[in-house]
């Protein structure tokens, strides 16, 4: 009878002993992820059809354990460059812009200057500008080209205060699809030049 009383407590027993040395093994340890986030403005400054270019665009995305970023980022062409061919309505400026997904690793991130890498994989287009502004025509045959774009580059960081980073560094755009006469794929591509102005939670 004693046995038969102890063997449900010693069972219990048994399986609360189990439960406390055994952990469930998972890919991803969420309890020892440190999240953060941040946004930020860019300039960037290049080259494309042999004229200076000044782009002006924005990136933002979730920061893990101080280190690696998963977002987007998007940049779009702000001063005039003639197109190598004249618009179907006269214009003779190019448009152009692209984005997509941004991969950033941060080394050393809590030094005062430290290094940072990243990519941008994603698309955009380029099309002609008037003088009032982008045109597109869909009847026309020179239609907006949609373009592929990869990016790597590079940043050195500078920790101005505990939520603003300043970042000056330089990428290089590879950009293919481009056949409307606007421009081409060598004169699209090219290095760059950036400043980035970050806000965030680091």
């Amino acid at each position: 009878m004693l046995m038969k009383s102890l063997l449900p407590v010693l069972c219990l027993s048994f399986f609360l002993a189990a439960s406390l040395v055994a952990q469930e093994e998972t890919l991803l340890d969420m309890d020892e992820i440190e999240h953060g986030g941040y946004g930020a403005v860019v300039v960037k400054f290049a080259s494309m059809n042999n004229q200076f270019a000044l782009l002006v665009g924005g990136r933002g995305g979730w920061i893990i354990n101080h280190a690696f970023s998963l977002g987007f980022a998007g940049y779009g062409l702000v001063n005039d460059i003639p197109s190598y061919v004249v618009g179907p309505f006269g214009e003779r400026y190019m448009d152009f812009g692209y984005g997509g997904l941004d991969l950033e690793y941060v080394f050393n991130s809590d030094r005062l200057i430290h290094l940072s890498i990243h990519t941008l994989v994603g698309g955009g287009a380029i099309g002609y500008r008037g003088m009032a502004g982008p045109t597109w025509d869909p009847d026309s045959p020179h239609m907006d080209d949609g373009i592929f774009v990869v990016e790597p580059g590079m940043n050195l960081d500078l920790n101005v205060i505990r939520w603003f980073r300043l970042s000056a560094g330089a990428s290089f755009r590879f950009v293919r699809g481009t056949s409307s006469g606007i421009s081409t794929n060598k004169d699209l591509s090219g290095p760059s030049a950036q400043l980035t102005f970050r806000f965030g939670d680091f």
